[in-house]
């Protein structure tokens, strides 16, 4: 298993695209990789849009991005709540610092302008963000997936076979 060794962040609040946050982290888990669902509150069931649950198992405090190998960001509803936690918007910048994997999909894109990061970033989302991430300074294409350095960005659920394997690869490229 050629993930064997990372250690993903999942961030998860209520509202999360249920398709967005589970695919990613399945698929990442089948690859080996050790995947910490990571809330507001440890051990809280969070609802996604659907109806589908996901408990934390660490709460935003109880974790240091510096021991991660990269995020994950879904999409929904809940990226609109993500991003006014301080402890998310560092998580974000620490990745990015360390030019570890950030993954967005949908509107997650609001967690990384407001992480203040896409300036100059060639990305993707959903349509209905695209002003936002052009305002925030990235350049936005339309595309399934995009991948400019550590970052890979993707629109929607259909999406999610060409995000997750540009997301593993991009992580399986970490020494």
């Amino acid at each position: 298993m050629r993930l064997s060794d990372k250690k993903v962040i999942a961030l998860v609040e209520d509202d999360f695209e249920d398709l967005e946050l589970w695919y990613p982290v399945l698929r990442l888990q089948e690859e080996g990789t050790e995947v910490h669902l990571v809330g507001k509150e440890a051990k809280k069931k969070y609802v996604g849009k659907y109806g589908v649950p996901a408990t934390s198992d660490y709460a935003f405090s109880d974790v240091n991005g510096e021991d991660y190998d990269a995020i994950l960001v879904p999409g929904g509803w809940a990226p609109d709540k993500l991003r006014r936690y301080p402890e998310v918007l560092k998580y974000v910048r620490v990745m990015d610092d360390a030019k570890k994997p950030i993954g967005q999909i949908c509107h997650a894109g609001w967690v990384l302008i407001s992480a203040n990061i896409l300036q100059g970033r060639t990305v993707t989302s959903t349509p209905g963000i695209k002003d936002d991430m052009s305002n925030a300074g990235a350049t936005w294409i339309d595309e399934a997936v995009i991948v400019d350095g550590h970052i890979v960005s993707s629109r929607r659920p259909p999406d999610l076979p060409a995000y997750v394997k540009a997301f593993a690869d991009k992580l399986a490229e970490i020494n």
